[in-house]
């Protein structure tokens, strides 16, 4: 208290020794004194109602976080005691004035560089020179924490009111970091309709390593409640669920768990913080596949688990550092660039859903919508997905009654590209059983076969509207369904630039073949002959040297 009080008052000079741990447990007790005030709970903290400014102000205005030092000649702890990631703020009681539109876009993500970059660097290094032989920075190995990846996790941290938030490589090494915090003997408690890689790492992981796993319908907390034992130790559940959408009370949940002595884990990949913050709502963990929407390009793979304890941070920097699981410097920046645009990109994509599903819904061909909106879901369910909640996503699954109807309708399929995964600025389609999901053995999976699963862009909806119809109509009918129809990007039946000489043209490499040869539409590659090799080669050459010689 008395150093931070120095830092608040300006007398405690940044080359001074800081003591890192003394900082986020102050902000920790802080907001535990919040709290506990807020809940009536006896206080058992001292009475300081100004602390908590105090330490953002000594935070925010007196501490250079580069300057922070770690000696090791004097230190009283074990080397495994010292933080494994870089000092930050707590964000697990910020009260962020700006809406979630600006809260994308409006944060610094290095303001302690001096040349004050509008765009965070890329650090792209893997060491970092230390101060001395006898003490650390706040940096020195990239897979123990990177100011890039710092950046990237405290604005993950602010958007979702987490104590703290960390990278991974991918949204697996996320899950996987979560499933770590128990022990062999320990149970976890798992919802029954839950993304089918998280399902293959429980059942041909976790269980070996002898962690007790138990699937529940999450959507009945008594279920769940009887389920419970004195072995439980996590709960771990997504609302909406993937696929079939179904919604859990996260609050209620959180309550039950927490009863019990059980930590709470959502993955709310379908939700990304501009739509929910579960934290806010009770939840311990909220773990992220940030190649969906933070991404929302489809260009990086990442992960993010975001907690609201410490002390629970503390363990999951451990495991980062540990097992070497952390995002690389280059991808944070992508997903740094990826949150800007984040509310613009999932708002586009919803409105789009919201017109996508009533589409569906009212299909003579459809046989039933899953989707957290009107005529998606149960009103008791669209209820309290409304109450945690500010949108429906842009996630949509469905039934056609048939199998081969569900294939040929994503074969069909134009602007919906057939693949796996959600959340990218284009739409995608794909049917989980064979795709997703396709891990979890059939006698266990609760999928119907003929499920289709739409993820929903920001392309025009009238343009979606149709390429959806269009699909339909191809589906139901015995037309066989054209392999290029002008969605493909070729644009084979435009003319091309530049000219060709006529002893070139003739012998073009990508030759247009008859219908009588191969069929009509069919492209083949027609080798070129030794002269016209030559004399393409010096074509080209030619017009290098000639706009050359024009820039000069």
């Amino acid at each position: 208290k008395k150093r931070i009080d120095a830092m608040a008052k300006g007398s405690l000079e940044f080359h001074e020794e800081v003591d890192a741990r003394r900082i986020e447990n102050a902000m920790w007790r802080s907001w535990k004194q919040k709290q506990s005030k807020g809940s009536g709970e006896a206080e058992s903290l001292p009475a300081e109602t100004d602390n908590l400014e105090r330490v953002r102000g000594s935070i925010g205005d007196c501490i250079d976080f580069s300057q922070i030092r770690y000696p090791q000649e004097k230190r009283s702890c074990r080397y495994d005691d010292l933080p494994t990631f870089p000092v930050r703020p707590n964000f697990a009681s910020f009260e962020n004035s700006l809406r979630p539109a600006s809260q994308c876009v409006v944060f610094d993500g290095c303001p302690e560089d001096p040349y004050h970059p509008s765009n965070t660097p890329i650090y792209q290094t893997s060491t970092f020179v230390q101060p001395s032989s006898s003490e650390f920075g706040p940096y020195d190995y990239t897979r123990s924490g990177n100011p890039t990846r710092t950046a990237l996790e405290k604005h993950v941290a602010m958007l979702e009111h987490a104590a703290a938030a960390f990278a991974f490589s991918s949204g697996m090494a996320a899950l996987h970091t979560v499933t770590r915090l128990l022990k062999q003997g320990d149970q976890i408690l798992v919802n029954e309709d839950i993304y089918g890689g998280m399902h293959r790492l429980l059942t041909q992981d976790c269980q070996h390593n002898g962690v007790q796993v138990t699937f529940v319908d999450t959507t009945d907390l008594s279920t769940v409640a009887k389920a419970i034992t004195s072995k439980t130790k996590l709960i771990h559940t997504e609302s909406p669920s993937n696929p079939r959408m179904r919604i859990t009370d996260l609050r209620k949940l959180a309550v039950l768990a927490h009863q019990h002595n059980v930590l709470l884990s959502v993955d709310s990949t379908m939700m990304p913080p501009v739509i929910c913050q579960p934290l806010l709502l009770g939840v311990d963990l909220v773990v992220h596949s940030a190649t969906k929407f933070f991404s929302g390009h489809a260009d990086c793979t990442g992960g993010l688990v975001c907690v609201r304890d410490p002390e629970l941070a503390h363990r999951v920097a451990f495991l980062q550092n540990a097992e070497g699981t952390a995002l690389a410097p280059f991808e944070c920046f992508l997903f740094l660039r990826g949150i800007k645009t984040m509310w613009l990109r999932v708002n586009r994509a919803q409105e789009n859903a919201i017109q996508i599903a009533k589409l569906l819904s009212k299909h003579p061909l459809i046989k039933e919508v899953f989707f957290p909106g009107p005529g998606g879901c149960s009103s008791e369910a669209l209820r309290i997905h409304n109450s945690q909640s500010s949108g429906p996503g842009c996630i949509i699954s469905f039934t056609t009654g048939s199998v081969d109807f569900s294939r040929r309708l994503l074969d069909a399929s134009r602007l919906f590209k057939t693949t796996v995964s959600f959340g990218s600025v284009n739409s995608l389609c794909e049917m989980p059983c064979t795709m997703s999901h396709a891990s979890i053995p059939a006698e266990q999976r609760t999928l119907p076969p003929d499920l289709v699963r739409l993820s929903v862009g920001i392309e025009e909806v009238r343009d979606l509207m149709q390429d959806l119809q269009r699909a339909l109509d191809f589906a139901s009918s015995q037309r066989q369904i054209p392999d290029h129809d002008g969605y493909d990007s070729r644009f084979e039946d435009l003319p091309v630039v530049p000219r060709l000489p006529p002893d070139i043209e003739e012998t073009h490499t990508f030759h247009r073949c008859n219908s009588q040869d191969t069929g009509p539409g069919v492209q083949t590659f027609v080798p070129l002959t030794a002269s016209a090799t030559v004399a393409l080669v010096a074509f080209v050459a030619g017009g290098i040297v000639a706009i050359a010689r024009c820039r000069n």
